[in-house]
């Protein structure tokens, strides 16, 4: 058995011998390692989905103090904590937190996180979709809360039913703010649906069925196809609206 040594130098390449040192330029994956640039600019699943996970305390926090805003304006008769009209924008805009900006995204933190891992993946099927889908998600829920500062949050129910979301009953714009900033969250949703979906189908290890991936994964697989079935007839209804 012969013997070879590794050489200790970095191979040499010739001049003109077609190697590219960045490949596909600005479409290169982001190197930056640490600091902020490198959460601004990153295609990992592992921190995106730390992202969503914090994006999703962030907007609990919010709907923790709303929450405590109708119990506090409910906790004895007469309450005058909140005018009539307030109250309905905190209890809509409540839902609407809670629904579309904490426990969505923190279902999507924990896929995101682990499904790569569970199944053997280097990383999701579309990286940078991946990263589009969490920035998409955050302006979304920016856009739907700086409704408060501009004349006020949506009044008819987080459910949104007719005619509660018409002029006569919802006269301001805060409707208007949550059929727009759920119409971007929905696109983020589905962004993020079809990434995963495309994930578990392509990506899975070698050996790895679909009945041998773990519960979760099977779960996450599930929710996300009927995430994208859904939205689309969502987007509908909210463009209506």
């Amino acid at each position: 058995m012969a013997i070879v040594d590794r050489p200790s130098d970095a191979l040499a390449l010739p001049s003109g011998s077609g190697v590219v040192r960045a490949p596909l330029g600005v479409f290169a994956r982001p190197r930056a390692k640490t600091g902020w640039r490198a959460w601004v600019s990153t295609v990992d699943h592992k921190k995106i989905g730390i992202m969503y996970g914090a994006s999703s305390l962030f907007f609990f926090v919010i709907g923790g103090v709303e929450a405590l805003a109708i119990r506090a304006q409910l906790a004895a008769p007469g309450q005058k904590l909140l005018s009539a009209g307030l109250y309905n924008q905190v209890f809509t805009m409540h839902g609407i937190t809670m629904i579309f900006l904490v426990v969505m995204p923190m279902g999507a933190a924990f896929m995101n996180y682990l499904i790569p891992l569970q199944i053997g993946a280097r990383d999701v099927a579309f990286p940078r979709l991946n990263a589009l889908s969490f920035w998409t998600f955050l302006a979304a829920g920016i856009f739907l809360n700086t409704s408060w500062f501009l004349g006020g949050g949506a009044d008819g129910g987080w459910f949104a039913y007719a005619p509660n979301t018409g002029v006569i009953f919802s006269p301001s714009h805060g409707m208007d703010f949550y059929a727009i900033g759920l119409q971007i969250a929905g696109l983020a949703s589905l962004i993020g649906g079809v990434n995963l979906v495309v994930t578990v189908l392509n990506l899975r290890a070698p050996g790895m069925t679909l009945m041998k991936m773990p519960v979760f994964t099977w779960m996450s697989f599930v929710t996300q196809v009927l995430l994208v079935f859904a939205v689309p007839v969502i987007s509908v209804a909210l463009f209506l609206l």
